[in-house]
């Protein structure tokens, strides 16, 4: 029987349904526990999810189950939902994405079987210009996080040469991320070339463990440095987003003394952490992200820095190249487009639901037969 009730929160009624709904089946973690989670973790998470706009990764039927992208807001809504029209080029129409600045947004996300939350690098207001720049670590196995853990303290190196401060957080799934908060004036068509170019660096000075081309084939026991991530079509997982693995992890904000630890004690499972205990770890130490809303940093030129020898880097001039052609690229390109995209505008307006489907086959199930939508 499903299990529904209508709940008030700061003023708006929403009705939460199929409460009981087990999405974890492996841990027996319910739909219930999923939005209460969310809510108890709201203090710290909001901030982070803030004016930007928001990609939700569905999975109304678990883990194990299909599952799909939805940026275009559904058009059964409650009309307190604040959205934001964003002009895409792939479709050549605005699609309407949500912004979770309230509990009761999030509430309603998590409502959905919303499990994984996609935030913009930028603001709605701005969307042309990143307030962060990230780098996804992405093993290949058999390397694993401690492999991770390793080339994220390289990188945090070449970004105290660069004199810019970074933060890690687990995916919540195999890997580390790492963020460099910017917050002033800045474009994708400068921190995408510029985070390509970083990349490269470091698969010169460590070819034996990093790559940063994106072929499965070279990823074989290495840890791809996934730059392409600092685009304004993309997203990353959220900070203390629940993950889609067989139990709920979360990705979660680590110290830079616990990725030391990791590398030392080489044990996967001390960086693994779930609902709970990352509950537990705001109770005990806050935000430990909360650096990365605020953080004044200023992008360096490439160009500057590699001319004057200031990065003894393999290749440094052609890799400088690269980085000038592909910006040179990038700009070209958006020329082509057209009319550059006008600031955006918090609305309220339903609009038709896009969503992209993925299906996840059960284990001895044909991957090729169809299956009806399972309800939220």
């Amino acid at each position: 029987m499903e299990l529904s009730a209508v709940v008030e929160i700061e003023g708006k009624h929403l009705k939460l349904t199929n409460l009981d709904k087990v999405l974890y089946p492996a841990s027996g973690f319910s739909k219930r526990q999923v939005i209460d989670y969310y809510v108890r973790i709201a203090p710290v998470l909001l901030p982070h999810l803030k004016d930007k706009p928001l990609t939700m990764k569905r999975y109304p039927g678990g883990v194990n189950e299909e599952f799909f992208f939805e940026k275009n807001a559904p058009k059964h809504r409650p009309d307190w939902i604040k959205t934001v029209p964003i002009w895409s080029y792939g479709n050549k129409r605005n699609v309407n994405y949500v912004l979770v600045n309230d509990l009761a947004t999030l509430v309603w996300v998590a409502n959905l079987a919303s499990l994984e939350l996609h935030p913009s690098l930028s603001l709605a207001e701005d969307i042309k210009c990143p307030t962060m720049m990230v780098f996804d670590l992405d093993p290949g196995p058999p390397a694993n996080i401690v492999e991770c853990a390793q080339v994220a303290r390289w990188l945090r190196r070449m970004f105290e040469h660069l004199k810019l401060e970074s933060f890690p957080k687990t995916s919540g799934s195999k890997g580390l991320q790492i963020y460099v908060p910017l917050h002033t004036p800045t474009s994708y068509e400068e921190t995408k070339p510029f985070a390509h170019a970083l990349a490269r660096l470091l698969e010169e000075e460590h070819p034996e463990l990093v790559v940063s081309d994106m072929k499965k084939a070279m990823r074989t026991g290495k840890v791809l440095v996934d730059w392409s991530q600092n685009d304004e079509h993309k997203t990353t997982v959220s900070v203390y987003s629940l993950r889609a693995r067989e139990r709920q992890t979360v990705s979660t904000p680590l110290e830079w003394d616990e990725v030391e630890r990791l590398l030392k004690k080489k044990d996967p499972q001390r960086v693994v952490f779930e609902a709970a205990a990352v509950l537990a770890r705001v109770e005990k130490s806050g935000d430990l992200f909360e650096p990365v809303l605020k953080l004044k940093q200023k992008l360096p030129n490439l160009r500057d820095m590699l001319a004057s020898g200031e990065l003894q880097q393999i290749e440094r001039e052609s890799i400088a190249a690269h980085a000038l052609a592909r910006a040179q690229g990038m700009a070209r390109k958006a020329e082509r487009r057209g009319p550059p995209l006008a600031r955006s505008t918090v609305v309220h307006p339903k609009a038709t639901a896009g969503a992209q489907r993925v299906r996840r086959p059960r284990p001895g199930t044909d991957h090729r037969r169809s299956r009806q939508r399972r309800k939220s």
